[in-house]
């Protein structure tokens, strides 16, 4: 991990995984990349981690590839070199959306492109008003569609403002962004941390089997060809959750109303 990642607790369970390079609004280098991807790994190792909230330091939520830095779309590269490139601005989503626990990204400035990618493919996005999202490839001569979002955006926004968004790349503030289902709420900036904080506190509350395959079932079903496809994983879902020795702690819990000691077995 680099000075430019930092991963600390918010609270127990809870790991804040903060960009810092506010002079440059947390725009990516390639190096900061890897130190992104490798902190993310790490947290998804960490069983006692239960939910990762990120956010960026300063003015700034990330605002995508640094395309000041040497050949920073790799235009001037060979073609195997630019498309391993390619390929590590995509591993941003991928890493996100893949991680075991819930994301919460905490957006407190500007998100584009792969910043943008990183928030959607996020769990939850709570938003400062200083917030606001663009798709920027389509404004830099590249295609709209990179880094996950052609996947992500319309299944949060729906077809027809994907389409928008993706091909006019203008800017989102956080009331629209609200409006349209890009941002689960919004909140003063000074609250924002401490709202995503408590939010990450109430998921960690519950089980950390029934959370982990909470998140797996719904990104799975989101996509399932049938009601019946989807209600068949559901089925073999719950089966083995309650096989798990938190099931009954949760139950007796609930009898004895007492907050439940989940052990994640």
């Amino acid at each position: 991990m680099s000075s430019l990642v930092t991963v600390e607790r918010l609270r127990d369970g809870v790991a804040l995984l903060t960009l810092r390079r506010p002079e440059k609004l947390n725009a990516l280098t390639w190096d900061m990349m890897r130190s992104f991807l490798s902190s993310l790994e790490d947290l998804g190792r960490d069983e006692s981690v239960r939910v990762v909230v990120l956010t960026g330091e300063g003015r700034g939520f990330c605002a995508g590839l640094d395309i000041g830095q040497d050949d920073g779309v790799g235009s001037r590269a060979d073609v195997f070199s630019a498309y391993r490139g390619q390929e590590t601005v995509a591993q941003l989503a991928l890493t996100v959306r893949n991680l075991p626990q819930p994301v919460i990204a905490a957006v407190n400035g500007p998100a584009s492109g792969g910043g943008m990618a990183i928030t959607l493919a996020s769990d939850i996005r709570i938003c400062a008003p200083q917030a606001r999202f663009n798709v920027a490839f389509v404004r830099i001569g590249l295609s709209g569609a990179d880094a996950g979002v052609s996947h992500l955006l319309p299944r949060i926004v729906g077809l027809g403002m994907a389409s928008e968004l993706m091909l006019t790349g203008r800017q989102v503030l956080a009331d629209e962004a609200l409006r349209i289902g890009l941002a689960n709420r919004v909140v003063p900036a000074e609250a924002l941390l401490d709202e995503a904080a408590s939010l990450a506190g109430q998921i960690a509350q519950n089980s950390p089997f029934g959370v982990f395959m909470t998140k797996q079932v719904l990104h799975r079903n989101v996509d399932a060809g049938s009601l019946e496809q989807a209600i068949e994983l559901e089925n073999r879902t719950q089966i083995l959750a309650s096989r798990t020795e938190d099931m009954p702690e949760a139950l007796a819990a609930f009898k004895e109303k007492r907050s439940p000691n989940f052990k994640g077995r």
